[in-house]
């Protein structure tokens, strides 16, 4: 008979087996596009801030390793992650089925639902119709780009890409656009903030089945060592308080978790 001593041995095994073979990461390279504050943006000393990158420096410090930033366009993140220029892409990213066919995600950093921004007394809506004619910008690559093109512009709207949204609110309070479609959170926080955005409005939220709201980090498909240590990470800056105190610091009383 196996005594009680040789079958705990036995049965620890597979979890320092494990441990063995578990990756330790000094240095964790994150894919970014800076250009879409608050979430990620650059001072002016050329340092990169937002909330992103408070989250991702938090995350970093959990697994004791070093953050790198490595910028990129953001429609060339995906495509920079596969050719291992970095290990992740922590960059307002959302979760859709046809990336989670490229990558794979951790659990959600954040939720965030898109609206239209446009001119106060407008008369425009969240209601497609109102914006026929008119035309509407949105990120180069974002999930905005695939509503805009697969649903607006069926429905007569005109509609423009930009590689940053920092071009698509120039182009709005220059007069070429009627409308911006982006993430609800980043225009509140971010351009109807600011001064430019004084004399604009956000519409209600746009549902559809194209505009998902899941936001999480995107790792090489397969590479479920780093998902497993990036999601305890995740789990401990909410666990620790650090996560509620960059959200009330970024958004005020916002709650932008919705525990997915």
């Amino acid at each position: 008979m196996m005594s009680l001593r040789k079958l705990f041995v036995l049965a620890a095994l597979p979890f320092c087996i494990s441990l063995a073979q578990a990756k330790e990461y000094k240095e964790i390279r994150f894919g970014v596009d800076a250009n879409y504050a608050p979430f990620e943006s650059k001072a002016t000393d050329g340092s990169l801030v937002g909330f992103d990158i408070e989250l991702g420096n938090a995350i970093c410090a959990e697994l004791k390793a070093e953050c790198k930033w490595v910028e990129s366009d953001f429609d060339g993140l995906i495509p920079g992650l596969r050719a291992n220029k970095f290990d992740g892409v922590l960059s307002s990213m959302t979760v859709t089925a046809a990336r989670e066919k490229a990558v794979d995600f951790t659990n959600e950093l954040f939720s965030g639902p898109t609206s239209y921004v446009y001119k106060k007394g407008s008369g425009l809506s969240a209601d497609v119709s109102s914006l026929k004619g008119k035309s509407v910008g949105f990120f180069q690559g974002s999930i905005q780009e695939g509503y805009a093109k697969a649903v607006l512009k069926k429905a007569g709207v005109k509609v423009q890409s930009y590689q940053n949204q920092s071009q698509v609110y120039y182009d709005l309070v220059s007069g070429r656009l009627d409308a911006s479609i982006q993430d609800t959170l980043q225009a509140k926080a971010g351009f109807l903030s600011s001064p430019q955005g004084t004399d604009y409005e956000m519409s209600e939220q746009v549902e559809s089945e194209l505009l998902p709201s899941k936001t999480a980090i995107a790792v090489v498909k397969g590479n479920d060592d780093l998902k497993a240590q990036l999601n305890s990470a995740i789990k401990a800056i909410h666990d620790n308080g650090t996560y509620a105190k960059l959200q009330t610091k970024y958004f005020g009383d916002l709650n932008l978790y919705s525990g997915k």
